[in-house]
């Protein structure tokens, strides 16, 4: 008997219909021998809904209230799922996140998980119970409820798997699969079978919306290997593990994308040891993430510092910036918004020289124009115009053939 942890998503138990489908699969996981933990979202657009109530009254509210409100969310689905287990003759508790020994750091609405008390979990899986879990929450040793942020419940699942020593952590959710890109753009899209914890992380990082890149952090560092698949249909998902099953003769595994990013150039900076450190350091301390960076010197005492940010942080970017421009002391600021991201990930890009190059020959082909690039290891992005970022996908989803299906595996 082993420990398998289960996560759903909100789409997963966005009704009733879909709970009691839910209630069937972990029904099925403990069948077939093992104990189990689930961990599961608000339902549907629960959260969204409680966001837009908390607009009505204030378009400035507390972080700790909110996290007290949005928590409820997963409390009303862990409770129906228990009932929906209970009522098909299995033996089910819910805990929230903190009931669960969930400890975090005192930072509301986007805590980080410090330590995990898995004795209460343990004791009812023991006794033959399924433990079901809110997501996406836990507590501060002052007992001060937080929660995780974007991609909470992926994170707390995880989180729990590790603890627990689980054998398997699975991500159940409204695709069948990790794809070689967004089948919802581009029909040719293919499901892997299995991809790289580091592959996985760039592709979270860029824009892959499957998993969260915290979640994927936290398996790769406990080794917990994760299976993202289905709630729906009955069939084998993506396997994301250390050593995966590297398919023959593909150097580009996968294709990400995001729209809505802007390019920020500082202009007229001074051309000195600090300026890199100085400008981004004021920015990190104000909570703004960049991400491509671009340096060019335009004369011996003045530089450009390009970056692109997503577009909904340009007016903060900008403020901050103004806010600090005599210590900073630039000339002007420009940005280019409408642009978008476009990546390709592979770890076959280590051994294989020329990638990049294939990359940008591609997009010159279909005359899409390149603004900005940052490389990696195992990945190349490239910033384009909106208008151009399907186009960009499609054309490079056919030049690395990620639609063929794949050829005999070999472990890597």
């Amino acid at each position: 008997m082993g420990i398998i942890v289960q996560k759903f998503g909100g789409t997963s138990v966005g009704s009733v219909e879909r709970i009691l489908n839910v209630a069937n699969r972990v029904i099925a996981e403990v069948e077939a021998g093992n104990q189990v933990v689930v961990v599961v979202s608000a339902m549907g657009k629960t959260t969204d809904e409680l966001v837009r109530l908390a607009g009505e009254i204030t378009s400035n509210p507390s972080k700790r209230e909110m996290d007290m409100l949005l928590t409820t969310g997963e409390q009303v689905t862990i409770s129906l799922l228990s009932l929906a287990i209970g009522q098909k003759g299995y033996e089910a508790v819910s805990y929230t996140g903190w009931q669960a020994g969930i400890q975090t750091e005192a930072v509301h609405s986007n805590a980080r998980i410090t330590n995990i008390d898995t004795t209460k979990v343990k004791q009812r899986l023991e006794e033959g119970k399924i433990v079901v879990v809110a997501g996406f929450q836990g507590a501060t040793v002052d007992g001060e409820i937080t929660t995780l942020g974007r991609g909470g419940s992926d994170t707390t699942a995880v989180a729990l798997a590790a603890a627990l020593k689980a054998d398997k952590c699975d991500i159940y959710t409204d695709v069948t699969g990790v794809f070689t890109t967004d089948p919802r753009y581009l029909k040719s899209a293919r499901k892997l079978h299995s991809v790289s914890y580091d592959e996985m992380l760039e592709l979270a990082n860029l824009g892959a919306g499957v998993l969260h890149p915290r979640a994927v952090e936290f398996a790769k560092n406990y080794s917990m290997p994760l299976e993202v698949r289905s709630s729906m249909e009955a069939e084998h998902g993506t396997i994301i593990e250390e050593e995966v099953s590297m398919e023959k003769n593909l150097v580009v595994r996968g294709i990400a994308f995001e729209d809505q990013v802007t390019r920020v150039t500082v202009c007229g900076l001074p051309n000195g040891l600090h300026t890199l450190s100085t400008i981004f350091t004021t920015l990190a301390g104000n909570g703004l993430n960049v991400d491509i960076i671009i340096q060019s010197t335009t004369n011996v005492d003045t530089t450009n510092i390009s970056f692109s940010v997503k577009t909904a942080d340009l007016d903060e970017t900008v403020r901050v910036l103004e806010e600090n421009r005599e210590a900073l002391n630039f000339e002007n600021i420009e940005h280019e918004d409408g642009l978008a991201k476009v990546s390709i990930v592979g770890s076959g890009m280590i051994s294989n020289p020329g990638v990049a190059a294939e990359m940008f020959q591609v997009l010159a082909n279909n005359e899409i124009q390149v603004k900005m690039v940052s490389t990696s290891e195992i990945k190349v992005s490239t910033v384009v115009e909106q208008a151009s970022m399907v186009k960009a996908v499609e054309a490079l989803h056919d030049a690395f053939e990620l639609s063929v299906e794949e050829k005999q595996e070999v472990k890597a």
